[in-house]
């Protein structure tokens, strides 16, 4: 079975982490590529200021960049994934909804609304069933997912696996962001280097409630936020590529570090192509100074998390958790709930 799918944003950092993780996908085809009007109708080698680590797949590279626009996408595309800056996002993507579009998205846009899923297929793949509430208060026949932030994707597999087996009452974070969340242009080199910078517009206000969205409940009409208090301080330093994050959380329970690291290791992923073989990866206490962004961000394709450094505190734990922010928290992330909906029959 192929299934067509189109990218909407196709030559921006996260549009070009698609096209990489797309290549060779056993089930997605890429047939329809869209960016702005100054793009459009041009090859898509000539639109895209290439910066990914390949070489532009052969045939993507001769495609044919389209507007952004249902217009210019055609009828037979059976998902869309969308790298809108959510300006534009919040804008356009209801346009493609309303035309009856499946879009899995990795804009910020919408993020929080009450009735569109914000899922990690590994932690809350009931929270599609949302969809049905979508279609019925907005009146679409297509459907909106959107994937959390990057940094609130690195955090909340351990905050599950850790809510699972002990109860989670509160989670104090504070994150060592990379440069490319910021897109190609969203830190210059004078800011960065030698420096980092303690605040990130909007990413601490991501964290603490997308957070609480993802381990949530559904009921079947209405999804509750989970009950935990969640407090994030953001700061970007001068890595390429990997969020790397210190948290500290408050359990119910008060297992040991041997309790806690086993819990991480043994929460269940999900059997999807882009799925890592293990989700979390753990590191034991002969390794305290892992995971670290150069050494660990690749693991399984980019796409596992991985946890280290944990501790006792007076009222729970304390580790460090690290994702690849473009593969796990961005692109790949999106690519994987497209994966969701298939498998769930919503395409």
């Amino acid at each position: 079975m192929t299934v067509s799918v189109g990218i909407l944003g196709a030559t921006g950092a996260v549009g070009q982490r698609f096209i990489q993780l797309l290549d060779g996908h056993p089930t997605f085809e890429i047939d329809a590529l869209t960016a702005s009007e100054s793009s459009a109708g041009k090859p898509y080698r000539e639109a895209a200021k290439w910066r990914a680590d390949s070489p532009i797949p052969e045939d993507v590279a001769e495609t044919v960049v389209g507007k952004t626009h249902p217009d210019d996408v055609g009828d037979d595309i059976d998902l869309l994934f969308s790298s809108l800056p959510s300006g534009v996002a919040s804008e356009v993507e209801p346009e493609f909804l309303e035309a009856g579009y499946v879009v899995s998205s990795n804009s910020s846009n919408d993020r929080m609304a009450e009735d569109v899923p914000l899922t990690i297929p590994e932690i809350n793949p009931g929270h599609l069933d949302l969809i049905e509430v979508q279609r019925d208060n907005r009146g679409w026949d297509g459907a909106l997912i959107k994937n959390p932030n990057c940094s609130t994707i690195t955090m909340v597999p351990t905050l599950a696996a850790l809510d699972a087996e002990f109860g989670l009452d509160r989670a104090d974070v504070t994150t060592l962001q990379a440069v490319s969340g910021a897109g190609y242009s969203g830190v210059t080199s004078m800011e960065i280097i030698d420096n980092a910078i303690p605040h990130i517009g909007g990413e601490e206000n991501k964290m603490e409630t997308e957070s609480r969205k993802l381990l949530g409940s559904f009921d079947g009409a209405e999804l509750s936020l989970h009950g935990a208090s969640v407090n994030a301080s953001c700061n970007r330093i001068p890595t390429l590529d990997g969020h790397l994050e210190s948290v500290f959380v408050d359990l119910d329970d008060a297992p040991t570090p041997d309790e806690a690291r086993d819990a991480l290791e043994s929460f269940p992923g999900v059997d999807l192509p882009s799925a890592p073989d293990q989700l979390i990866h753990v590191f034991g206490e002969d390794q305290p100074d892992r995971p670290q962004p150069r050494l660990d961000r690749n693991r399984d394709n980019g796409m596992a998390i991985s946890a280290g450094g944990v501790q006792p505190t007076d009222t729970g734990l304390k580790y460090n958790c690290l994702a690849h922010n473009t593969l796990r928290g961005a692109a790949g992330a999106s690519i994987l709930n497209g994966e969701l909906l298939l498998e769930e029959g919503w395409i």
